[in-house]
């Protein structure tokens, strides 16, 4: 089954954005990269991948102004077991391919207008979970105590 797991704001300050989220949700950060046109950086709850996105000034690609100017929510990733077929479905629809051809993750306009891409299973890493701390052990009474707490 398909599955939501990856959300990517657009943002204007990277590093206070990052801070925010990190100080404010305890958000871990799993990497920062620098692709084509933008910096993003993954950060996650656990579950689901958070990228913050800043686009260099000046770039006029599709992929940065697919969700509007300014900072706004730009895309979700739905993780797919077989792109290539879920590519054909979405083109088959008549959904508009916003990403350059050959390129993974496959962003494109949904019906309605939101930008969506699908990408690959394992795509988004999760943070190693932490060790649960082991709740105390009740000390045992030594035997005398016991006896006299029964009496």
């Amino acid at each position: 089954m398909s599955r939501i797991v990856h959300l990517a704001l657009k943002v204007e300050d990277l590093e206070r954005t990052t801070q925010f989220y990190r100080e404010v949700f305890g958000f871990t950060e799993m990497s920062t990269d620098r692709v084509r046109d933008h910096t993003s950086r993954h950060l996650s709850d656990g579950a689901i991948d958070l990228a913050l996105i800043q686009y260099d000034a000046g770039t006029q690609s599709a992929e940065s102004r697919a969700a509007g100017e300014g900072p706004c929510i730009h895309h979700f990733a739905v993780e797919v077991a077989d792109l290539p077929g879920a590519e054909k479905r979405i083109r088959a629809l008549g959904c508009e391919i916003i990403s350059d051809p050959g390129v993974v993750p496959v962003k494109f306009r949904s019906p309605g207008g939101i930008v969506c891409e699908i990408v690959p299973q394992g795509r988004y890493r999760k943070p190693k979970a932490k060790a649960a701390p082991r709740p105390k052990a009740k000390r045992a009474l030594p035997r005398k105590a016991a006896r006299k707490k029964k009496k």
